[in-house]
């Protein structure tokens, strides 16, 4: 019971600052571009400051095979959840202009906007180096493939044209170029942060990331809005890919890592559980769009996903103190 009530108080943290943000977007106390202004800031300024503290402060040079493993195993989870997604849609014959919205639904995460916050009201900021781990797989995996699959299965393309350009810029995002630099300085053994100006600079910064992402979700949903939300047979399978299946998955390839001989610390697991567990992307609607896709369903997916893990970090919380 302890787990559970603990778990439902930081969730609350989490929820109250997101319903600010609800509450502040329908009073009109912000503007229709605050929200892409704030989602603007968060990606490319105060997260990728955040990472580079954290990997400064919270990795050292010898950790760094043990997190290259991490990443294996990860990328290994998120692999698997493209077969089940894959399979889904064959069986449950999601039609054109949903299946890469609902493939993206079922195994890409909304890590930045939610999951950081979520896994920081959990863990504490000590968890921030397994976090990146599942940040960089969820990254490379939406932006390197599971753009694609909603791209090409546009319902007014003609059949057999694929897009295959890769836009870098968004494989290789400014909080990924913030780790990337990190790394830099950490394998030079550059101590920049022993300078204290530039030290409390960077984490100043880097602490606005929590805040300002759960005001941001708070907007969107207040866009979206909650009367909109519908339960329909594909939304309903997403969401059991996403809460249910997506870390089942993640469950199962660390046990059988552990099995191997891999060691995976208590916090490692439980931050890369609960972060396969997190709300769809924020952007489907956008990508869905783009990709003259079903916005309609896009934008029911991620405002229910958003939603229900309120109820969903708290039942997940108290079954993996048993793993």
């Amino acid at each position: 019971m302890a787990v559970l009530w603990n778990s439902i108080q930081s969730v609350l943290v989490v929820v109250l600052i997101m319903v600010l943000g609800f509450i502040l977007r329908r009073t009109g106390w912000f503007a229709d571009s605050f929200a892409g202004n704030i989602s603007k800031f968060i990606k490319n300024i105060a997260l990728p400051a955040s990472i580079f503290v954290s990997v400064l402060s919270r990795l050292t040079r010898g950790q760094l095979g043990s997190f290259s493993g991490y990443l294996a195993y990860a990328f290994i989870a998120v692999i698997i959840g493209y077969l089940i997604a894959f399979a889904l849609v064959k069986i449950m014959k999601i039609r054109p202009g949903r299946k890469g919205i609902f493939i993206n639904a079922v195994v890409n995460a909304n890590t930045i906007f939610i999951g950081l916050p979520l896994n920081i009201a959990l863990f504490g900021e000590k968890s921030m180096t397994y976090f990146l781990v599942y940040y960089i797989v969820n990254t490379v995996s939406t932006w390197a493939f599971g753009v694609f699959l909603i791209s090409n299965d546009d319902p007014t393309k003609p059949k057999g044209k694929t897009h295959n350009k890769i836009d870098w810029k968004k494989v290789i995002p400014m909080p990924l170029v913030g780790f990337l630099v990190a790394l830099v300085f950490l394998l030079l053994n550059i101590p920049i942060l022993k300078i204290s100006f530039i030290n409390s600079t960077l984490t100043y910064v880097g602490n606005l990331v929590t805040p300002l992402s759960l005001i941001y979700i708070g907007i969107v949903l207040a866009d979206a809005g909650l009367g909109s939300i519908k339960f329909d047979r594909d939304t309903v399978v997403a969401l059991i890919g996403r809460f249910i299946l997506s870390p089942i998955v993640m469950i199962a390839v660390i046990m059988v890592a552990g099995n191997v001989g891999a060691s995976f610390p208590t916090m490692a697991s439980q931050t890369l559980i609960v972060q396969s567990a997190t709300p769809m992307l924020a952007v489907l609607p956008i990508l869905a769009n783009e990709a003259h896709g079903d916005v309609e369903y896009a934008t029911n997916v991620v405002t229910t996903s958003t939603v229900l893990f309120i109820i969903v970090v708290p039942i997940l919380m108290s079954l993996i103190q048993f793993i």
